[in-house]
């Protein structure tokens, strides 16, 4: 059963914005760091944003830096990526991620395609 869940992604126009929901099943979900990743076509994963078990804390990638927003709710254990301001290379597939127990921890994806 997975322990993580995205939603949100789907089709915008530049410029345009979008919000993800990643949902946590597991236990234990303000216990610790979250992170965003996302993987465009034929790249690496990358690092967009993470956030501190308590929310206090949060680092952006330069290139979404101004543009995105990483937030949580631990009461309903679910984490947010807001997108503002999107351009065509921010088409990717985004993954939530924990580290938890020592081990890796990622969701199944939601896609973000950014076109006119």
């Amino acid at each position: 059963q997975a322990q993580l869940l995205e939603s949100g992604g789907g089709l915008v126009h530049p410029g345009g914005s979008l919000t993800l929901t990643c949902a946590d099943y597991a236990f234990g979900f303000s216990r610790y760091d979250m992170k965003w990743y996302r993987q465009a076509p034929g790249k690496g994963r990358e690092l967009v944003a993470s956030i501190s078990s308590t929310g206090d804390s949060t680092e952006y990638a330069d290139s979404v830096k101004g543009r995105f927003t990483i937030s949580r709710d631990n009461a309903k254990r679910e984490l947010y990526l807001q997108m503002n301001s999107l351009r065509r290379e921010d088409t990717a597939m985004y993954y939530c991620y924990v580290y938890r127990l020592a081990t890796d921890v990622w969701g199944q994806g939601t896609q973000v395609i950014v076109s006119s």
